[in-house]
């Protein structure tokens, strides 16, 4: 910590502030414009969780996409809104939260045009031409605009920006970036095939782009500042944008005309891409070439976590300000702790996507690394300031997996005696293990940050190899005892899609075998991965035993690879990956009674050669030493006895730092308040 702290000066140039047209940011943070889950409907949370970004040093702090009209519904997504003049006092309070800490406020104002649902208003969908919308799932066709609809969504775009300026934004957003934005449609040959002035050559598609542009200018009026957030590149799309072609061509005719360009790679999946399959930074091959060509401001994105890579972009000239999303979620406070030296404190993005996951149910986001976030106002919660005990207390906790770690940081950080123990010879639990499969290796951030934290802070002492039994644990004079053993792997063949335990004739190993390298010393030969879990862990076992020589064979009941990746938009690459190391692919297969490998479509038997099956199904929580305690406790469970992560019902890495938190904060306010709910007011 110490040589941190007196280099800190080395990141001087991260907080020289940014003149950004009229208005000037306080430093190069720049928290960029993501989707939080909370909607127009629950604005109390999306303030919240944005106003502790600019505590947290955020120079600058972006709105999310905000629909500017109602023929732009994004439905079962929830977007922030600015339809007409009801929506301002909401947009006021947001931006009154961002600069009461110094930051700029910015709104993303947008139309998703193809990929705008309107289910909830039963408006038709619209685009530059008569085509399905840009959503498969859903069986509808976008409306092609005729010039008095491109009138009136000019008008629509200029009453929006109207209403952001009076609710107060320094920044207001031309948003054509993500296949997200009607003005992206209308560039791209994919999805114009208009004859007029608004299709054909690469000067008609950017017409609505360019007036819409120049619209905003003119309200803006030199008052407020005007970004256009621009994706340069279409990676793996067929006749996509280039960043070498029509993307470069895009910024050179636009250059000089907005006051920022906020740049990045679309689509979604591209943009958020998990760090199993790219590296910090991975933006910048595509779109660090537009300093090149703008002498306006730029702000790129790339999953920024080091604070050293931050500077060498500012200094070689490829950024001026340091764009996040998921770093700013997994760490609010990334820019203080850098000012500060502290950089040992970064709580880094592990890039798992767990994030941009609820976005496929319209939930407020969730984080692996920081468990507070979204629960700013609704509990209260705070990512760096402890809360508040009356209190001192010891605490024996026994487990030092993901939510053993986070309840003893949460406790010793407010204060208190915390004593964690672990029969392994190094902490982490699950995520020490995981992290050494195939791509995965960022997972151990979860485990280097707390274990940091517990090293550096006097009220935590940790001991590893230190199994402890019932009589150990009653003899320990803590206040409270809290128990996080985890979980293991099952070999019954017990999973998702099976709730009934049997045999089978292959050796049988779990993900926990392979991850205690049971394969080490194994001659290649031919293994089913038999996939009843569904998320990341099969298929990177998978990949795993094909790099060291093995004949892999993935097989799923699911009808599709890995399913629930398709949340954190790494499923396709998952799928690639495989087929490019030769891994069969099975779905719609299942091991049924006999023993066998059948089709669920056709119930035909499937003959699949194999000596070895690695299933990957169903966790058992490892709960002896809880059951042992409430049974040797006269009065049932006892008030200072705690259980929490996957010793109470495995889950994902996500739940168990989430558990572990919500553990400590129970402990440290036993008289908890309910968590407040959003409420509609009813205007009778």
């Amino acid at each position: 910590m110490g040589n941190a702290r007196l280099n800190s000066d080395r990141y001087n140039i991260l907080f020289e502030p940014v003149k950004i047209g009229p208005v000037t940011a306080p430093n190069r943070f720049y928290a960029a414009p993501h989707a939080t889950g909370h909607g127009w409907n629950q604005p109390h949370g999306a303030i919240a969780l944005r106003a502790m970004k600019a505590e947290g040093g955020w120079g600058t702090v972006a709105v999310q996409m905000t629909e500017i009209s109602p023929d732009t519904d994004m439905a079962s997504h929830p977007m922030e809104r600015i339809w007409d003049d009801s929506d301002i006092p909401r947009h006021t309070a947001q931006v009154e939260a961002i600069k009461q800490h110094g930051s700029l406020a910015a709104i993303e104002l947008a139309h998703g045009g193809m990929r705008a649902r309107n289910i909830n208003t039963g408006l038709s969908a619209i685009g530059p031409s008569n085509l399905p919308v840009l959503r498969p799932e859903v069986p509808t066709q976008a409306r092609e605009m005729s010039l008095a609809d491109i009138k009136a969504f000019r008008e629509s775009h200029k009453s929006a920006c109207i209403r952001a300026k009076q609710a107060g934004y320094d920044i207001l957003y031309v948003y054509a970036a993500h296949d997200l934005s009607i003005l992206s449609h209308f560039l791209s040959i994919r999805t114009n095939r208009r004859t007029d002035a608004y299709g054909g050559s690469l000067q008609n598609r950017l017409r609505l782009f360019k007036e819409v542009l120049q619209d905003t200018l003119e309200i803006a009026a030199g008052e407020s500042a005007v970004a256009v957030r621009f994706s340069v590149a279409e990676p793996g799309v067929a006749n996509g944008l280039t960043h070498d072609g029509e993307g470069r061509d895009v910024i050179e005719a636009l250059a000089e005309l907005p006051d920022l360009w906020d740049v990045n790679i679309s689509g979604w999946s591209n943009d958020s891409a998990t760090a199993r399959f790219s590296e910090e930074g991975y933006q910048q091959p595509y779109t660090e070439f537009v300093k090149s060509v703008t002498t306006k401001p730029v702000v790129g994105v790339g999953r920024f976590t080091s604070p050293d890579l931050m500077v060498s972009l500012i200094k070689q000239g490829k950024l001026d300000l340091i764009g996040a999303a998921r770093p700013s979620i997994a760490d609010p406070f990334l820019p203080t702790k850098i000012q500060q030296g502290r950089i040992e404190d970064i709580r880094e993005c592990i890039g798992c996507n767990i994030c941009v996951s609820m976005d496929s149910y319209g939930l407020p986001i969730k984080c692996t690394q920081n468990p507070t976030i979204s629960e700013e106002w609704r509990r209260g919660w705070h990512p760096e300031a402890p809360a508040i005990s009356h209190k001192l207390q010891s605490h024996l906790i026994i487990g030092a997996g993901p939510a053993g770690l986070e309840c003893a940081v949460t406790l010793a950080r407010a204060g208190h005696k915390v004593t964690l123990a672990d029969a392994a010879s190094e902490a982490g639990g699950r995520v020490t293990k995981e992290a050494r499969l195939p791509g995965l290796s960022s997972f151990i951030r979860v485990r280097d940050y707390r274990t940091q934290q517990l090293s550096t802070n006097p009220n935590a002492d940790m001991y590893l190899e230190s199994k402890m039994t019932a009589d150990e644990v009653l003899s320990f004079d803590a206040d409270t005892t809290v128990i996080a053993t985890g979980a293991k792997w099952r070999n019954d063949l017990v999973g998702s899609t099976n709730f009934n335990a049997r045999n089978t004739k292959a050796k049988i190993l779990t993900p926990d075998d392979i991850m205690a390298n049971a394969m080490a010393q194994q001659p290649p030969c031919s293994i089913v991965v038999y996939d009843d879990d569904h998320f990341y862990i099969a298929s990177s076992i998978a990949e795993a035993l094909a790099k060291a020589g093995h004949t892999v064979v993935y097989v799923t009941a699911m009808p599709t690879i890995a399913t629930w990746t398709d949340h954190t938009l790494d499923q396709q690459r998952i799928i690639e990956r495989m087929a490019n190391l030769n891994i069969a692919l099975y779905p719609n297969v299942i091991h049924n009674p006999d023993d066998e490998f059948c089709c669920t479509l056709t119930g035909k038997i499937i003959a699949i050669q194999h000596s070895i099956m690695v299933f990957v199904g169903a966790r058992s929580p490892i709960a002896d030493l809880y059951n042992q305690l409430v049974e040797r406790s006269p009065t049932g469970i006892p008030q200072h006895l705690y259980r929490t992560g996957d010793c109470v019902s495995p889950g994902i890495i996500q739940a168990a730092v989430l558990s572990g938190h919500s553990v400590a904060q129970h402990i440290l306010n036993v008289k908890q308040t309910p968590a407040k709910r959003e409420q509609v007011a009813l205007q009778i």
